[in-house]
C-alpha cells in the first residue's frame, strides 16, 4: 500500500499527512523539507475496503499476484497546500532546505484494470478526518504520546 492517511483508532502520527495536519492543528505551523518530492498516499478507508475487496476475490483470481494500492501521488508541498486549505489559512508553511530527495509513486492501475477497485476517498478528506479527531479529544497529547509514532514506541518498549 501507499502511506496510509487519515483518522483510524489505532492512530499513527508519524506519516506525512498525519503529521502535517498534526503540526497544523496544535502548533499553527508546517515546517517542509525540500518539498518537491512526491508521496504516494491512501485514505485509511479506502486501505480496509481494498483488504475486505481482496477478501472476497476468487482465490484463483489473485492466487500469486501483487497489488499496490495508493490514491494520490502529491509533491511535500502540495500536500503541505492540502492541509492548509482544510485546517485554515492561519497556518504558517515553512520551506527548509534538504539533502534528501527521495520520491516514491505508488499506481493502482494494475488492481483498477484486472479486479475493478479504485480508491475514493482523497488527503483533503483523511485531514478534515484528522481535524474533526482533534477538535473531539481523541488524540490527546498528539504531539508526544510516544503510541502515535512507531519509532518512539519501539525505543520505550527497548524493541531491538
Amino acid at each position: 500500500p501507499a502511506t496510509v492517511c487519515g483518522y483510524a483508532p489505532r492512530q499513527r502520527l508519524d506519516v506525512v499527512v498525519n503529521i502535517l495536519t498534526n503540526l497544523a492543528v496544535n502548533t499553527g505551523r508546517i515546517r517542509v523539507f525540500g518539498g518537491t518530492q512526491k508521496r504516494p498516499n491512501l485514505h485509511i478507508e479506502d486501505m480496509s475496503a481494498a483488504y475486505l475487496f481482496l477478501l472476497q476475490q476468487d482465490d484463483a483470481k489473485i492466487d500469486g499476484k501483487t497489488y499496490n494500492i495508493g490514491y494520490e501521488n502529491h509533491s511535500l508541498m502540495k500536500i503541505a497546500d492540502i492541509v492548509k486549505s482544510v485546517v485554515g489559512n492561519n497556518v504558517d508553511v515553512a520551506v527548509e532546505p534538504t539533502d534528501d530527495l527521495r520520491s516514491y509513486h505508488v499506481s493502482s492501475e494494475k488492481i483498477r484494470r484486472e479486479l475493478g477497485f479504485a480508491p475514493t476517498h482523497t488527503i483533503e478528506q483523511a485531514v478534515s478526518g484528522l481535524v474533526d479527531a482533534f477538535k473531539a479529544g481523541r488524540l490527546p497529547n498528539s504531539l508526544n504520546d510516544p503510541r502515535y509514532f512507531n519509532i518512539k514506541m519501539m525505543q520505550n518498549i527497548s524493541l531491538k
